[in-house]
């Protein structure tokens, strides 16, 4: 994973390589979702419909949000995402889900690792609590995510302004999908997801600021 996502980062800075990069996206996505489920420790019903739901409802609200533009702005896919459906690549879909599934699993890690150290109260234990911190730093990679997402023609924004009402949809649909996955599905320690939610930051970060050194 570290290598994989290494080698996107460069791949993606270097010009002549970025266009064979790009079309590596979609790909690098379902592998990384992949191997996150395979390193989950406990398949059960519940848990499969709970990924069914998070996977179709956050491909269903990216297709509302581009063709009504009141969820998250005025905006609309490129093609470096890969198959589209309703005008929305269907990796997306699998993008929540994997971001929502790792945040959840780092969120918990918090938390159990606070209530091992300090006598927490109910509501710093509480799902909502989980939720509002998985939902919180969702949106912290977003705000990496979005120049980046521009300049590799993931998806634009009308007049390629980022509108603030993006990251607020962001925070409501990121809370609403960590308060299903953490209340309804016994949460257990999976060792991928840290690193690749790491990852995910690290990649993101340093191409924004490659991006924004060169202008």
């Amino acid at each position: 994973m570290i290598l994989m996502y290494l080698a996107g980062t460069i791949g993606l800075i270097i010009p002549y390589t970025q266009p064979y990069f790009k079309l590596l996206s979609p790909l690098n996505l379902w592998i990384s979702l992949i191997l996150l489920l395979l390193f989950h420790q406990d398949f059960n019903t519940r848990f499969i419909i709970i990924l069914i739901i998070i996977f179709l409802a956050g491909f269903l609200v990216e297709v509302a949000g581009v063709h009504t533009g009141l969820i998250f702005g005025k905006y609309w896919y490129g093609q470096t995402l890969g198959t589209q459906i309703f005008n929305v690549p269907l990796v997306i879909g699998a993008n929540w889900l994997l971001l929502i599934y790792c945040s959840s699993i780092v969120t918990q890690n918090i938390v159990t690792s606070l209530k091992n150290r300090f006598p927490l109260n109910s509501i710093l234990s509480s799902t909502l609590f989980k939720a509002f911190l998985s939902a919180s730093l969702m949106v912290l990679l977003d705000y990496f995510i979005e120049p980046v997402a521009v300049h590799l023609d993931f998806w634009h924004w009308q007049n390629e302004q980022i509108p603030f009402q993006n990251f607020q949809a962001w925070f409501l649909i990121a809370f609403v999908f960590s308060f299903l996955f953490t209340k309804y599905q016994t949460l257990k320690n999976n060792t991928l997801a840290p690193l690749l939610l790491l990852l995910q930051f690290l990649f993101f970060i340093s191409l924004h600021l490659y991006y924004l050194i060169i202008g």
